[in-house]
């Protein structure tokens, strides 16, 4: 038996604060969406033009993230290329997003894998990272992997 991820679902306190991150900010394409009082949530695919859904929001929290809590420790995405990183963080501090980081960072030092690292407006901790590219940047923790704790 082999298991691959299928979608991530987030519970958020706001679907449409959320919707409007995750969609206008982050690019993922609106596929469904539920308007039930009660009941409101977003299936967001990865605008490929496929139908199956990447990400899914369920309004049905009542509090933002906890990391002192078990359960998602963070969602990670990769992009294409370290500029692809950038542009995205150029997005991101126009929205006004919470970074971890000042800028892109290694994974850990000496890595060429890096990213950037960052909440949504519910506090949940997320990152856009490349695989290589990122040579030249610092890496905030040395005995740790920068994803690990932010």
């Amino acid at each position: 038996m082999t298991l691959r991820t299928g979608h991530t679902g987030l519970n958020v306190t706001d679907l449409d604060r959320s919707l409007a991150f995750y969609r206008d900010v982050l690019g993922f394409a609106l596929l469904a969406e539920g308007k039930e009082e009660g009941r409101r949530y977003a299936f967001l695919g990865d605008g490929d033009g496929g139908d199956a859904p990447v990400l899914t929001l369920w309004q049905q929290a009542q509090e933002p993230y906890r990391p002192d809590r078990a359960g998602l420790h963070h969602l990670a995405f990769t992009a294409d290329s370290i500029e692809q990183v950038r542009t995205y963080e150029e997005a991101l501090r126009a929205y006004g997003a919470e970074f971890a980081h000042e800028g892109v960072v290694a994974h850990r030092e000496g890595s060429a894998s890096g990213g950037i690292f960052f909440h949504d407006p519910d506090g949940t901790r997320l990152e856009i990272s490349v695989p290589r590219g990122a040579e030249e940047a610092p890496a905030p923790h040395q005995a740790a992997p920068t994803c690990g704790f932010f």
